[in-house]
């Protein structure tokens, strides 16, 4: 049986024979979504084939999210073997589409503070499922590593040569440990604008919907608040970013605010390095470059963060092996394409 009538068994199975579609998004990963709808109710489809994606963490931290109070979408139907889920359909007013339409940034960024504030309130042997992987410094590594895996390998043209590549895991070996002086939390792992909605009837931190957060583990407070404040896709002021920050301190008076500053910058890097890893690998394995246009962005973050004199070993790496020049949108494998002159 092919994928589409697998997918209306399911749905008629779930009570939804007939159901319309319209295509949702796909994502960075292999699965895509689709809202469904008959008269007068909406829902929406996950379809994560199984060869591919697993289901199952994103059904146990949506129960473990919802059962402290957030809006993560209500499972509506199962098939944990084919790679279906039945979703509560949440809307379209991600907090992205909301700021594209012109709503003042400030308020959704709040919300977006709150959650994790309510969250972080909870301890972490509340907060994290049983059986929640651990954000080790060795799994931080090997994300750090696609910068060299997958991004380096095309701005220059030959493969990374084993010095540099170990030269470069060697100075995140030192770096991680750095940013543990902060608590252990959950943390989604994408808790970006794009990840969550506004949902209307609700209330307080009820209010924000959550998605994508099937990729959850326990680690550092951090890294939740700096993939919201230096995010990969769309540009956050420095005022706002400030504003966001003395908040979330202020609910966390014993949080020593220079431990959680080193730990956000040296996380925010991690996290630039590890997602300009990913979107070439997106573009060169999965055939999918609809993400190469935040490349100035994340190095502009990048550069940033390695300014810090905590990232020092960092940023004289990159200064030898990816020059200014070579900061650019990667070109086709094999190939150099030069900035324009004087372009940043």
């Amino acid at each position: 049986m092919n994928r589409a009538a697998r997918i209306e068994d399911f749905l008629a199975s779930a009570g939804w024979p007939g159901a319309d579609h319209a295509t949702l998004a796909e994502d960075a990963s292999f699965r895509r979504y689709e809202r469904v709808t008959r008269p007068g109710e909406a829902a929406v489809l996950m379809d994560a084939p199984p060869d591919r994606e697993d289901v199952r963490p994103f059904m146990k931290i949506a129960s473990q999210l919802s059962a402290l109070g957030f809006s993560a979408p209500r499972i509506l139907a199962e098939d944990v073997g084919a790679g279906f889920l039945l979703l509560e359909d949440l809307g379209d007013a991600t907090f992205s589409r909301l700021m594209d339409a012109g709503e003042e940034a400030a308020p959704l960024y709040t919300l977006a503070t709150d959650v994790l504030i309510e969250l972080h309130r909870t301890p972490s042997v509340d907060a994290v499922p049983p059986g929640t992987s651990v954000y080790s410094d060795a799994l931080l590594l090997t994300e750090a590593s696609l910068l060299t895996e997958w991004y380096l390998p095309v701005v220059t043209g030959e493969d990374t040569q084993d010095t540099v590549a170990a030269a470069y895991r060697g100075i995140w070996a030192a770096l991680l440990p750095l940013a543990r002086h902060v608590p252990d939390t959950l943390v989604l792992r994408d808790f970006h604008v794009d990840n969550l909605m506004r949902i209307a009837g609700r209330d307080g931190i009820s209010a924000c919907g959550l998605l994508d957060f099937q990729d959850a583990v326990e680690g550092p407070v951090s890294y939740d608040f700096i993939s919201l404040v230096e995010d990969a896709r769309r540009d956050v002021g420095d005022g706002l970013r400030a504003g966001m920050r003395a908040r979330y301190l202020a609910a966390f008076p014993a949080l020593d605010p220079a431990a959680f500053d080193i730990s956000c910058v040296i996380l925010g890097a991690q996290r630039h390095c590890k997602v300009l890893g990913i979107f070439t690998r997106l573009r060169d394995r999965d055939g999918k470059d609809d993400y190469l246009h935040h490349v100035p962005r994340l190095w502009r973050m990048l550069e940033a963060a390695a300014a810090h004199p905590s990232l020092a070993p960092l940023k004289s790496w990159l200064d030898t092996h990816i020059p200014a020049e070579m900061r650019i949108v990667p070109p086709a494998r094999g190939r150099i394409v030069p900035p324009a002159r004087g372009g940043a």
